[in-house]
């Protein structure tokens, strides 16, 4: 099993290389055998990635099972996880199962439907696993491309607007991350990841076109990656494009977007932007920690005066991942740990939220609050189901999304009170956007003749909601299953953090004296 991480990574890849190689025709019965392949696929990487978490040491803070080999033109192929990352491969894994699950009902080109998903997959997990510049360049770029064209070409009435919007937004972000690498590059002669954890980047105050760039090159290259990591995020204000992509995406589409692809602007900031320009960071970090309130408080008033559901969960994802980069910024253990903590919970919640969405405007083919009302009395097993993952995205104890919020919270406010309080008004505004929409979709009486025949949820809906709510409690009554995994590595960052910008501290107060 020495190839274990290269397995798991490649796995959807060979699926689609099956689909596109030996399945011919458009009819009901290569449909569905695209659909079973695809499923079928994600299920064995997911049960291979098991592998890799049950051969993972915690303990071990470094990076394992590392696998490294020449590639091309003398780049290196190299790949490992350590306690940050390999959560983030749990969860690619463990929801792309349900993502193919939540295609069934496609009848529009499946075939290359589920080819762009697995593809995707691949892509997702090679941006967590990456341990060269170049390699984690290629995978984080290269996933834009099936994103882009799944919205395109099965989104809404408005989806070449919104796949271009995205496009656009995430990738020229991704020009000034190239440029840094490239300045990395020369600076420390070498691509590979874990030399970089290592290397010290010039942090020497200078004068750039008249301003004085506190932290030098270092401050430099972090605003650089802040630029690619922000939108991805998507952070406040450079997060437009996310609306607009989720409304316009199919069901599917958006359960990747909110509960994958957003992760990997949190995951760069932990992977690259503390530990390899913690000067940087330290300089920069007040603004991000008010950036991230301001988007929480702002997002959440915005969310409440949506008249689309998507939008309105869209918006919330945008409040949710304030608190991400709240959490990540604090550096401190409560504040990265609710952070990682909070990114996987949402991964869950908002996955479920849009899943939500999807099943009634599979029935009633809208996504308008106002086109709803009384569902429970048609719809008692989808209210239900509704219901709790409306609690907690709200953040209601006992479910995963109390324990991220809680401990992001902690964190910020050893660090800065004022944002502590400003971002837990969040909380509140948070109840107020989640449960009107609920009450608005699912309470009352049933008024409006066109719902008065809807179908409760199926089976197959059922089964996708199953492990999501039980990961939602699951995690929301143990959370330890995952902190113990990502502590030991955390403490290491913020080690390695308080070191760096200690001796930087310590200079510049002897340069005053």
């Amino acid at each position: 099993m020495g190839n274990l991480l290269s397995l798991t990574t490649f796995i959807p890849l060979l699926g689609a290389l099956i689909l596109a190689i030996f399945l011919r025709g458009d009819d009901a019965a290569a449909q569905r055998n695209a659909k079973w392949v695809a499923l079928a696929t994600t299920i064995a990487t997911f049960v291979v990635s098991l592998f890799i978490l049950f051969e993972f040491n915690p303990q071990d803070t470094g990076f394992q099972m590392v696998e490294e080999r020449e590639w091309l033109l003398g780049l290196k192929y190299k790949m490992g996880v350590d306690g940050i990352s390999i959560l983030f491969v749990m969860l690619t894994t463990f929801l792309m199962p349900i993502v193919i699950g939540a295609c069934w009902d496609v009848k529009v080109r499946v075939k290359e439907y589920m080819i762009a998903f697995l593809f995707l997959e691949t892509l997702m997990l090679g941006v967590f696993m990456a341990l060269d510049l170049v390699l984690f360049y290629l995978f984080f770029e290269a996933g834009l491309i099936p994103m882009f064209l799944i919205i395109g070409i099965w989104g809404g009435a408005n989806r070449i607007y919104a796949s271009f919007k995205f496009f656009l937004y995430t990738f020229l972000g991704s020009v000034l991350m190239l440029v840094a690498m490239v300045a990395m590059y020369v600076d420390a002669g070498t691509t590979d990841i874990e030399t970089l954890l290592t290397h010290s980047f010039g942090s020497e105050t200078f004068s750039l076109l008249g301003i004085q760039i506190i932290g030098g090159a270092q401050t430099l290259m972090w605003l650089a990656f802040f630029a690619s990591f922000a939108v991805k995020m998507p952070m406040w204000p450079v997060h437009t494009w996310l609306p607009d992509a989720h409304v316009q995406a199919p069901t599917a589409g958006s359960v990747v977007l909110a509960a994958i692809l957003l992760k990997m602007g949190g995951y760069g900031f932990l992977r690259f932007s503390l530990p390899m320009f913690p000067v940087g960071s330290e300089v920069m970090g007040p603004l991000v920690l008010w950036l991230s309130a301001i988007a929480i408080v702002y997002t959440s008033l915005v969310a409440l005066v949506q008249e689309d559901m998507k939008k309105l969960i869209a918006y919330s994802s945008v409040a949710h991942m304030g608190y991400v980069t709240m959490g990540i910024f604090a550096v401190n253990q409560q504040g990265i740990d609710g952070a990682i903590f909070q990114m996987l919970s949402h991964g869950f919640i908002s996955g479920a939220l849009f899943l939500c969405v999807g099943v009634i405007y599979d029935r009633m083919h809208t996504r308008e609050i106002d086109a709803y009302g009384g569902l429970v009395n048609r719809m008692p097993a989808y209210a239900l189901i509704f219901c709790f993952f409306t609690m907690a995205n709200v953040g209601l104890p006992g479910t995963s999304g109390f324990v991220g919020e809680f401990l992001t919270l902690m964190g910020v406010f050893q660090v800065n009170t004022w944002v502590a309080m400003v971002a837990t008004t969040g909380v509140i505004l948070s109840a107020a956007y989640a449960l009107w929409l609920y009450r608005r979709v699912v309470m009352g009486d049933l008024i409006k003749e066109s719902l008065k025949t809807i179908k409760d949820i199926t089976p197959r809906e059922r089964w996708l909601f199953t492990p999501l709510v039980a990961m939602t409690l699951l995690l929301g009554v143990y959370p330890s299953l995952v902190t113990d995994i990502i502590g030991p590595s955390v403490e290491a960052l913020i080690g390695q953090y308080d070191t760096a910008t200690a001796a930087f501290d310590a200079a510049n107060q002897y340069a005053q004296n």
